[in-house]
């Protein structure tokens, strides 16, 4: 009996080892995954910080008919009367224009939102949680970044703050959630992962976003996308949809590159952006062996704007930019965002590749101006005919590029211009413009860049048209649309 129990425990202790083994191996995993059991908890305390975005324009004035005399006792004078009456000008004639979603970022009533949410906007109103309805007055608004910083007064209530977390710590993979107001339905939780980082989408100079498969829909516009921790990594700016509702690919404004931008337009109610002076190109792997470079990496510089800071500071066309400011330069469309945040006036290093060695200049970073943005002169990617927002039409353009034909599997003869970007409540939404579309023809001329889409725009204007006929190409081949110039 003795010895049946001596061979008994080592067994005992084999088994007791496994399931340990098991167990631990199954509390990794499950560590692993990062599942979490709700997000209750984390969405009833971050509900409360986000808001709905109301604003409303003033529409033109209504007026009846001219020039109509009623006889006295005329048996239709009280229809007349009352045609009049109906048609006579009102003095204010309002209309929503836009419903999105913002959340409030401080106690003094700062709240984040989209530009393009409150756009042309006569009034616009926040409406918290419990359905309290304050106006809120613009701070300032950033159309580069599409972002806006509105306030309002807390009249003493006692506001619930989201707080921003840092969006270059967050990984593909992990879990986000998204609140806001999508269809004006109310406050609405969604929950995703970060399906990419760094997507360049063409929206404009300084693209960056946080790629998610929460769902994201109109309305959910402004509104946060929260980590984990219920720190907001980013700004919820855009979906891509073919049909108009979420298919699970949005995209965010980094909070990396929103809490800058929030920053300046508190302070100062605009943005101040570094400027260089150099138009870049990417360095393809037959430049780099060209270049004796080991890697593609860094941005080459085409040319060299003169009397600008990069001129000043001994920059050449052929260096490779391979740092900036102690930051890398990984790859070309990195560098526009690193000068745009380098601060005005500063002196820094810049690290180029130039006749096959590493060589380390100091430039001293000037201000962009408008002026050097209608010139396309702004240190970027991109000349100005090549990406551009045609405002009279609403439209957001974009030459091909081979990156978009593939994205929006265009044919290899395809010609025109690809809508990257279509404005809410603009005549070009009404007619069902859609991104992905190409314009091919604008006033019976067929038109390669958003320059010439603009240039036309601008005679049909001077011509005194109202209107202006495209021929777009879609998902149900070519059709004439003619739209109304000004109607964003």
């Amino acid at each position: 009996m003795e010895r049946h129990q001596e061979t008994f425990q080592p067994l005992q202790w084999i088994i007791g080892l496994a399931l340990l083994c098991a167990m631990l191996v199954a509390a990794g995993a499950a560590q692993a995954r990062g599942t979490p059991e709700s997000f209750a908890d984390l969405a009833e305390k971050l509900t409360p910080s986000v808001v709905t975005i109301s604003s409303t324009q003033a529409m033109p004035e209504r007026r009846g008919p001219e020039g109509f005399n009623v006889p006295p006792g005329s048996p239709f004078e009280e229809f007349f009367k009352d045609f009049f009456e109906r048609n006579q000008p009102q003095q204010r004639r309002r209309r929503p224009t836009s419903l999105g979603s913002g959340f409030v970022i401080d106690k003094k009533g700062h709240v984040v939102t989209n530009n393009h949410v409150i756009a042309d906007a006569d009034e616009i109103t926040v409406v918290l949680q419990d359905d309290t309805m304050l106006k809120a007055e613009l701070v300032g608004r950033d159309p580069e970044t599409d972002l806006a910083v509105l306030k309002i007064d807390p009249k003493g209530l006692k506001l619930s703050v989201a707080e921003f977390g840092d969006s270059d710590d967050a990984r593909v993979g992990d879990w986000v959630l998204a609140i806001g107001n999508p269809f004006g339905l109310g406050s609405t939780v969604t929950a995703g992962i970060i399906s990419a980082r760094g997507r360049d989408i063409n929206a404009g100079r300084y693209d960056d976003f946080i790629q998610t498969d929460a769902p994201i829909n109109k309305g959910n516009s402004g509104g946060p996308l929260f980590d984990k921790e219920g720190k907001v990594i980013g700004v919820n700016t855009m979906i891509y949809s073919p049909s108009g509702g979420s298919v699970g690919i949005g995209f965010s404004v980094p909070s990396a590159v929103a809490k800058p931008v929030i920053a300046q337009l508190i302070e100062g109610g605009k943005v101040r952006r570094g400027w260089l002076g150099v138009r870049i190109q990417t360095v393809t792997e037959e430049i780099a062996e060209s270049l004796d470079l080991d890697k593609a990496t860094g941005a080459l510089v085409a040319s060299v704007s003169e009397g600008s800071p990069a001129e000043k500071g001994g920059i050449k066309p052929r260096d490779v930019v391979l740092e900036f400011a102690g930051r890398e330069v990984s790859e070309m469309r990195k560098l526009p965002r690193i000068v745009a945040e380098t601060p005005i006036d500063k002196a820094v290093d810049v690290v180029v590749w130039r006749d096959g060695k590493k060589k380390v200049l100091q430039v001293t970073v000037g201000e962009l101006k408008e002026e050097k943005m209608a010139a396309g002169d702004h240190g970027g990617r991109r000349d100005k005919d090549a990406v551009r927002m045609v405002e009279e039409l609403g439209l957001g353009l974009s030459s091909i590029t081979p990156e978009l034909a593939q994205r929006f599997e265009l044919s290899e003869d395809a010609r025109g211009v690809i809508v990257t970007k279509v404005s809410p409540d603009s005549a070009a939404a009404e007619k069902g413009i859609l991104v992905g579309d190409l314009v091919v023809e604008v006033g019976q001329e067929e038109v390669e860049s958003p320059g010439q889409v603009a240039e036309k725009v601008a005679k049909a204007e001077d011509a005194g048209r109202k209107t202006v006929l495209l021929l777009v190409e879609g998902q149900g081949g070519l059709r004439f649309v003619a739209l109304r110039l000004g109607s964003k």
